[in-house]
């Protein structure tokens, strides 16, 4: 099984660089700006929508009880906040279809 590639910030700043122009340090903070504004929407506990792509949604799970196992231990989980994407149908087509 051949291993997927992984898309990283440099390749989106060299795509950014290359597709509309903009200098490699440009595209590289562009792509800082618009990530570090994500982080602080999620931060502050805002959802982000990127329309045709998807959605990444904080959703708070309550406590719970949980077990080990390989022992079978009883142990209660913790309430916290986790971090859900749903991709868009758009993606979701195009996933399926190839590109």
């Amino acid at each position: 099984m051949a291993t997927a590639a992984t898309l990283t910030r440099a390749d989106l700043a060299d795509a950014l660089h290359r597709e509309v122009g903009l200098s490699r340090a440009d595209a590289s903070r562009l792509v800082e700006q618009i990530l570090r504004h994500m982080c602080e929407a999620l931060a502050h506990g805002e959802n982000v929508k990127i329309s045709g792509f998807g959605s990444f949604v904080l959703r708070d799970k309550g406590e719970r009880i949980g077990r080990n196992p390989k022992t079978g231990v009883e142990v209660p989980i913790a309430p916290r906040r986790v971090l859900t994407f749903r991709a868009s149908q758009m993606l979701r087509d195009r996933i399926v279809n190839g590109g």
